[in-house]
């Protein structure tokens, strides 16, 4: 299999060092590529280094993923228009084990294969190097001259670069000088915005004698208007259940604007070239039906979470959005209920005001802020347009009762089709 060659049809290939594909296709290769860990969790940011580790052992070369435990303390300029707060150990180290735990899902670490993945901790080769014995054996090989040239230092002397910072290329380049030294790895892989510090491994490896190195970059991810990709409007959209349902992630791809689910498709789908561009085919025919931003929903639900999880977001959706009953909604937990109504308004009411005969839903509607009025609520009802958990009130002189509702706490309220209102009794 011509690795390069399908990262090229991808898009997947930004700047590449000569010889890599001949490398590649010559002999199993050991290639790596950097987490840093700013957090205990991964975000969908990271899928694409993920994805790129997973595509490497797919072909048959050995994946390194290294968590920058000691690169984390200080922080990468590249990208950056201001310094970073630095971190601590105990922080660093949780981080990092959550990061471990995270990829262990995505490669495959047995020891029976040659091609297993392997995890490194660039800490563990910094803690006892100290800085006089740095400066000596490795900063005399890199020049001044070479490392200011980087964008990513030039782009940050306006602003202001510290030397914890302006240091950190060599410091990367001492990982890839480190890893080609002791465990023969060849190739370095990353974002565009990381080519500097790459290559400055490759010439560390050069000056120093080592083995053949080589570098590739990808394309840095943004959406079609510009803007970073993996953000929604709650943040970040991250890889832990705990911090981004499955649900909601669910929801992240499906909501993606056709240009952006062509390329992301492209970039994190593993199905074949072919095949997505069938899949794009037709949905060009019919885009209304998102047929793409559901097959790219779904197979990347199944990656990162479980087809259990896939399966409970399908059917949140069309509770949402679908033509669901209230058995539907009602077969919901507590906890599947809050996830799905992550980010839907809420109110609050008395549980008592549900006692005797109920409470009326004009004065409930008004009251709580659903409607600005009893008139504006009386007319949405009579045009049909109110649903309380998804049974359409008929009647103005409807009245809610504790039987309604949901985890002995909860009653959705609709307005139109997709307009929703969490209301809470206590």
């Amino acid at each position: 299999m011509d690795l390069i060659k399908e990262f090229q049809e991808r898009g997947l290939i930004q700047d590449i060092m000569p010889g890599t594909q001949e490398q590649l296709n010559k002999e199993m290769t050991s290639g790596y590529v950097g987490f840093d860990p700013t957090a205990d969790s991964l975000h969908v940011g990271s899928l694409l280094p993920i994805t790129i580790l997973m595509r490497l052992q797919k072909a048959g070369h050995k994946p390194y993923a290294l968590v920058g435990g000691a690169t984390g303390m200080i922080g990468d300029p590249s990208g950056k228009s201001a310094e970073r707060n630095l971190l601590d150990m105990e922080t660093l180290q949780k981080n990092c084990d959550g990061i471990r735990k995270q990829l262990e899902k995505f490669l495959d670490f047995g020891d029976k294969t040659p091609n297993a993945a392997v995890m490194v901790n660039n800490y563990d080769w910094f803690k006892n190097f100290s800085f006089l014995d740095f400066i000596r054996d490795i900063g005399k090989h890199i020049t001044v001259s070479y490392m200011m040239s980087k964008d990513s230092v030039q782009k940050r002397l306006e602003t202001g670069l510290s030397f914890t910072e302006f240091s950190y290329q060599l410091i990367q380049g001492y990982d890839f000088y480190y890893l080609n030294q002791h465990h023969n790895v060849k190739l370095q892989m990353g974002g565009a915005d990381q080519w500097g510090n790459i290559v400055t491994g490759t010439e560390l490896i050069r000056r120093k004698g080592g083995s053949d190195a080589f570098a590739a970059t990808c394309p840095l991810i943004t959406k079609s208007d510009g803007s970073k990709f993996g953000k929604s409007e709650g943040g970040n959209v991250w890889l832990d259940p705990e911090k981004t349902s499955p649900y909601q992630f669910y929801q992240f791809w499906l909501k993606l604007p056709d240009a952006d689910a062509e390329r992301m498709a492209f970039t994190f789908s593993f199905k074949t070239v072919e095949e997505i561009k069938t899949l794009i085919a037709e949905h060009q025919q019919a885009p209304h039906q998102r047929k793409l931003q559901k097959a790219l929903a779904e197979e990347l639900t199944i990656l990162v979470h479980s087809e259990a999880d896939l399966l409970f977001a399908q059917k949140a959706s069309d509770i949402l959005f679908g033509q669901s009953t209230v058995d539907a909604l009602r077969s919901l937990n507590e906890k599947q209920l809050l996830e799905v109504m992550d980010g839907v308004p809420q109110v609050s009411a008395s549980k008592e005001s549900l006692m005797n005969d109920g409470l009326d839903v004009l004065t409930f509607l008004a009251d709580g802020g659903v409607f600005p009025s009893k008139g504006e609520a009386k007319k949405m009802i009579q045009g049909g347009g109110v649903s309380i958990n998804k049974e359409k009130v008929t009647a103005i002189d409807h009245k809610l009762t504790i039987a309604q509702l949901l985890n002995d706490k909860y009653l959705l309220i609709q307005k139109g089709k997709s307009n929703y209102t969490l209301a809470i009794f206590n």
